[in-house]
């Protein structure tokens, strides 16, 4: 009886992969179309046109704007991530589609129409016209500290990456230092020039990795079908409430780009700047973030067959499981090549987050970025901040481990941010607010939980350390408390002429 009975659950938790990206792929039609509706792009003169500057307000062509907007967001989050992430059982491949679909892509869309709304505006100034001065002051020095981590974090896992291609730690500093120079160059040029260029590259070798991946777990799986199980040594060493790893928080805040970003509301207004149309806007932008979400369950099942095939690997770092993966599945050339796409995901996430920090600090200086000597006056206090960070961050492993953590529930701070405007941004046009009130409260639940939980004693950096049931009973007092002010916030506002 056993052995018919395990291949039954077995072949469950496989059909509830590739459920997961099916719902995925329906979630863009059906979801995504209904956003779309109640957004209503139309035919108006986008920022591209009406402020064309030759830098970073250019028309690109819709397949190059896609492509950049999936390069900008889909960073080492929905890799590094759901490596971590899928401890916690299977669960994850249902968590990420139903996530992605009603709150990342949601967050994502809004996010970007919001900023073609307003000429093209930068996530700090779309945070005071919707939640005030006051809460956009700290935000934005909040959102400048957080990009600054993405770009450490962005120089730092790929460098390790070249280096283990390489087989010596020697390549790591000079890696860091050619990764480090290309950022600045891709932050100081015209959008078109470096950006424009560069992506159709990268993006064909993005396809050919996630391509490559997919294909060797549908493969493996069928052929194994154990590999995509909860077995017993898996079950021994996952990640549950009992073992101090509640899935609420922990879950959505360690797979932190496949479900939801906040890092990508900063990133949006970037090709806000270069779209010729709003019509373009759902594929652009929801339907980028469904493809992230796509990349993430690749490498959720990746993870999830190699910690059944080395159990003792649940416990290393996820850097160094995804060079397993890679190797193990694919083989030393190929895996060598799809190492090469997630070095990518990585390098082109922190060149526009240096091209974030630079726009978002003009924006607030009033400094106009057509001179380049303008361009490197933002760009120099930033650059020595970035080395900072740099050298800190490499002191000793535990250092960088505490960066990833900072990282990950920051980057979810800005997403309930950015949701919370979008209410407000909503209401104001006597538009649906509850398709941003819904998600944006929950994740600002899950923020709030996780600060009042984390600790050194539960594994991660400060925070108050509460129990977990105390954190929860606070987080549902205060969510409901800024659900009531975001609401109100926005009704006061319903019917003032906002377009």
């Amino acid at each position: 009886m056993k052995g018919i009975f395990c291949p039954l659950i077995i072949s469950k938790i496989m059909v509830l992969f590739l459920l997961g990206l099916l719902l995925l792929f329906l979630g863009y039609f059906t979801y995504g179309r209904l956003v779309e509706k109640i957004l209503s792009p139309d035919d108006r003169q986008t920022p591209a046109i009406a402020n064309y500057d030759g830098v970073d307000y250019v028309c690109l062509p819709h397949w190059k704007n896609m492509l950049i907007q999936l390069l900008n967001i889909a960073g080492i989050g929905p890799i590094i991530g759901v490596i971590l992430g899928v401890k916690f059982g299977a669960i994850v491949f249902l968590i990420i589609p139903v996530g992605n679909i009603i709150a990342g892509a949601t967050h994502d869309f809004i996010g970007g129409m919001m900023s073609m709304r307003s000429n093209g505006a930068n996530l700090p100034v779309l945070i005071r016209d919707n939640l005030g001065s006051k809460y956009a002051g700290f935000f934005s020095v909040f959102m400048m500290l957080l990009l600054m981590l993405v770009v450490a974090v962005f120089i730092n896992i790929p460098a390790k990456l070249i280096s283990g291609l390489c087989g010596s730690d020697a390549f790591f500093w000079p890696s860091v230092g050619v990764i480090f120079a290309y950022y600045i160059c891709a932050t100081l040029f015209p959008i078109d020039k470096i950006v424009g260029k560069i992506y159709p590259f990268f993006g064909t070798l993005l396809v050919v990795s996630s391509i490559a991946m997919f294909g060797a777990i549908f493969w493996y799986g069928f052929k194994d079908p154990s590999l995509l199980s909860e077995s017993i040594a898996f079950k021994e060493r996952m990640w549950t409430a009992e073992n101090g790893h509640p899935i609420v928080p922990l879950l959505f805040v360690t797979i932190a780009c496949g479900i939801i970003s906040g890092f990508h509301a900063t990133q949006s207004p970037i090709i806000a700047r270069t779209m010729r149309s709003e019509r373009q806007a759902r594929s652009s932008f929801y339907g980028m973030m469904v493809v992230e979400g796509v990349i993430a369950m690749v490498w959720a099942a990746a993870g999830l067959a190699i910690y059944n095939v080395f159990p003792e690997k649940m416990s290393v770092n996820p850097a160094l499981v995804l060079s397993d993966i890679t190797t193990y599945f694919l083989g030393t050339w190929v895996g060598g090549i799809t190492v090469l796409g997630v070095v990518v995901l990585a390098i082109t996430s922190g060149d526009t987050a240096m091209r974030s920090m630079r726009l978002s600090g003009a924006e607030m200086l009033k400094i106009s970025q057509k001179p380049i000597s303008n361009r490197l006056w933002v760009c120099a206090p930033l650059i020595i901040c970035v080395l900072c960070l740099l050298v800190w961050s490499n002191s000793d492993a535990k250092t960088f481990a505490n960066l990833w953590n900072y990282f990950a529930w920051a980057n979810q701070v800005l997403a309930a941010s950015t949701l919370m405007a979008a209410v407000v941004w909503l209401l104001k046009r006597d538009l649906n607010g509850m398709i941003a009130l819904v998600p944006g409260m929950f994740m600002t639940f899950i923020v709030l939980t996780y600060i009042l939980w984390i600790s050194p004693k539960h594994g991660g950096p400060a925070g108050f350390g509460l129990d977990i049931n105390i954190s929860y009973a606070i987080s549902a007092a205060l969510t409901l408390l800024l659900a009531v002010w975001v609401w109100r916030r926005g009704k006061k506002r319903i019917g003032s002429g906002h377009k």
